[in-house]
């Protein structure tokens, strides 16, 4: 429907157009000429130049290297929800003095979660996935537009009644500016001011000045904030998942932190073991060669002793290598140079020594990592964004029906002032009406909703079975936890077994009733003796970092604070 109200004195019964032609200012005819010539000579060189390959466009690839090295590295600011910091005062070591680095398994914990490098990469990744909350609540901005335009013609035409031909000169000059948003709603406005100027040869000057405005609402498909807040919705909830899974990192990042600490003094203890067994397998050999010398034992005895000297010295080079290793990836993990360099020794001054106690409230804990475990809370929020795309994709089935109203005020003047103070003399236009449009068959939406409602089942069984997995994870660390505790006293009663062995059998050698052989057996037995003990007690701290991990709460337990993900609300 159209409704157009025309009051301009100008435009008469005989005008052959209700609309004067918007024809180009006059010029002269070799100045256009030339300008025509000019135009298309421009045009044609364009036209050749993109038709080169890319192969060849080297002076562009100097242009994009240029722009590349002006461009510089500026660091983004992070949130305090995504830094991880302590609730208790642990003071950092001296990071720029020389010397050892002493550090506790605190301090240690502390490190690591403020200069981690692989943490750093981490932390970016919430921002950046922030950042599409951004664009997908940008669709909903106010957007200014302009545009002006002029256009200059020369034409020829033939008088109907005479037959005589004339020529037609002119110009017109044009410019709009108006504002347009999208509304959650579904719906569409748009405002706009327009001006036009036409001069002719023929016709006296024109100006014409128009103020509109027109509303479009979607009826079935796009109609509502249910289907157009769901994209920044789903943006939301990836940012909420993107911290979850930030802390699942840092948490992560801790227990190999913790375990690494662990893993140091375990060789430490090794060493000390090791050497301490060297220097009783060394004066064993000693023992033996005095009594070889006396002849009171014979001199095959003296193999087993040697063999068993060397055997020490090959467990104290593994030893070695093995702190070693773990001073690396325990340097690797604090990064407490800023260059990274990995050539600071490390001493550890907690103790591993540990009341263990009894895990009784294994229900308790399962629940607790059913709440707390950053996999499941991010399961959860995957959950809610399919469910999201199933309003989208099920809203997507309808047809596009909407209805449209134009409506303008117009005036008329031969100036720019006038034709806009005229707005007021009754012109107007006004439309108004409904556009349909489906795709038969409609296969594109059924495969969009399909895969849509497959995806939200898809993660409906991919929670319930990680629900099961955390069930499982907690048991087995529980059980594991039970274990480790349990060797702790069953190790120290074994090597107090073995250490009256050890002793039994140094007092038949010494009366001649056992050999070098039974006591370097004896000694071996008691070296593994010592060592499970230290590896009972070790990997049981161990059995524990594992078990918080597997809750989810080893943050909370060592007292550091990451801001956990807050629902942001509806838009």
């Amino acid at each position: 429907m159209s409704i157009t109200n025309t009051n301009h004195p100008a435009r008469g019964i005989n005008s052959p157009r209700l609309r004067p032609r918007r024809v180009p200012r006059t010029a002269p005819r070799g100045v256009c000429s030339a300008r025509f010539n000019t135009i298309a000579t421009l045009f044609t060189l364009l036209t050749l130049a993109g038709c080169a390959p890319p192969d060849h466009w080297q002076v562009l690839d100097e242009q994009v290297d240029r722009a590349m090295r002006r461009q510089t590295d500026t660091p983004v600011e992070l949130s305090d929800s995504l830094i991880p910091t302590p609730q208790k005062n642990t003071t950092l070591p001296a990071l720029e003095a020389a010397g050892p680095l002493e550090v506790s398994v605190e301090q240690a914990a502390l490190l690591a979660l403020s200069n981690n490098r692989d943490l750093a990469v981490q932390q970016l990744n919430p921002v950046i996935t922030g950042a599409f909350e951004q664009i997908e609540r940008g669709r909903f901005d106010p957007q200014l537009f302009a545009s002006a335009e002029y256009n200059e013609e020369r034409s020829s035409e033939v008088a109907r009644s005479t037959s005589a031909r004339f020529d037609v000169e002119g110009n017109e000059a044009s410019g709009e500016v108006g504002i347009r948003q999208e509304l959650p709603t579904g719906t569409d406005i748009e405002a706009s001011v327009t001006q036009d100027r036409s001069i002719s040869n023929r016709a006296p000057e024109q100006q014409e000045a128009r103020l509109g405005l027109t509303v479009t609402q979607s009826l079935l498909r796009g109609f509502g904030p249910a289907v157009n807040l769901a994209s920044i919705r789903q943006a939301e909830l990836d940012t909420l998942a993107s911290k979850y899974i930030l802390r699942g990192f840092a948490e992560t990042l801790l227990a190999e932190t913790e375990i690494a600490y662990w893993d140091y003094i375990l060789a430490h203890e090794r060493i000390a073991i090791f050497e301490r067994s060297l220097d009783v397998a060394r004066q064993q050999l000693d023992v033996v060669e005095q009594r070889i010398e006396v002849g009171v034992v014979a001199r095959t005895e003296a193999a087993a002793a040697r063999a068993e000297v060397a055997r020490r010295e090959q467990a104290l080079i593994d030893a070695r290598s093995s702190l070693e290793s773990t001073r690396l990836q325990l340097l690797r993990l604090m990064n407490p140079s800023r260059d990274g360099s990995l050539d600071r020794e490390v001493v550890a001054t907690t103790k591993f020594n540990i009341d263990p106690q009894a895990i009784t409230d294994q229900a308790d804990r399962v629940t607790l990592a059913q709440r707390m475990r950053p996999e499941i809370n991010e399961a959860r929020l995957r959950l809610d964004q399919d469910r999201l795309q199933t309003i989208v994709t099920r809203n997507g089935l309808l047809p596009r029906l909407d209805v449209f109203v134009t409506m303008g005020r117009s005036g008329f003047d031969n100036t720019f002032r006038r034709s806009f103070q005229n707005l007021n003399d009754g012109t107007y236009d006004f439309t108004a009406g409904v556009s349909f449009s489906h795709y038969l068959g409609n296969r594109a939406a059924e495969g969009r909703d399909l895969a849509a409602r497959a995806e939200r089942w898809q993660s409906v069984q991919a929670l319930d079975n990680l629900r099961q997995l955390i069930r499982l994870d907690v048991r087995l660390a529980v059980n594991e936890a039970e274990r480790a505790r349990k060797q702790i006293a069953a190790s120290a009663t074994t090597r107090q077994f073995e250490e009256q062995t050890v002793q039994a059998e140094h007092e038949r050698f010494d009366v001649g009733t056992s050999t070098a052989l039974l006591v370097a057996q004896a000694q071996r037995d008691l070296l593994a003796a010592q060592i499970a003990e230290v590896e009972a007690v070790v990997g049981y701290r161990i059995a524990l970092v594992n078990l918080y991990l597997a809750e989810g709460t080893l943050l909370e337990r060592r007292g550091i604070t990451l801001a956990a993900p807050a629902d942001h609300g509806k838009w």
